[in-house]
């Protein structure tokens, strides 16, 4: 019996994917540093500029870390005040967290290097196969529950 083929790894589409995350990521790691931002510190703040009062939970959804890593990064856009957080919660245990005038013009410097990969990733593809591109990416993360 004949042995099957197998596909290497780095053929693979979640290689593949991963391997672009990675790069996107790394490339972010640079551009924040000089704005004094992590990446998930810059989701942070522009979650929170587009949905003002989001809980830990919400912004760790939405930043991709736990809930207990999202802690460890409000706890330190709150210490360079770039967010508000009340001591004590009107509602439950929640907290719902707010950019403060710093955080905004701090997210306004940083989103303009942010922005400018995205081009750059963007420009790669022909324009023509952009939409096309969103939309399988998008089901692809729906197959996995994502």
């Amino acid at each position: 019996m004949a042995e099957p083929v197998v596909e290497p790894a780095t053929e693979k589409l979640g290689y593949r994917v991963k391997r672009a995350a990675s790069a996107l990521r790394a490339r972010m790691d640079e551009r924040l540093r000089p704005h004094g931002l992590t990446v998930p510190q810059y989701a942070t703040l522009e979650l929170l500029e587009e949905h003002p009062g989001l809980t830990n939970a919400e912004l760790a959804r939405g930043a991709f870390v736990t809930r207990q890593s999202m802690n460890v990064v409000l706890r330190g856009l709150q210490d360079s005040g770039l967010v508000h957080r009340p001591a004590a919660s009107e509602h439950g245990r929640a907290l719902p967290a707010h950019l403060t005038d710093e955080g905004r013009r701090r997210l306004e410097a940083a989103r303009d290097v942010v922005y400018a990969l995205d081009r750059r990733m963007a420009e790669a593809v022909p324009e023509e196969r952009r939409a096309e591109l969103r939309a399988d990416l998008d089901r692809m993360a729906a197959a996995l529950g994502g």
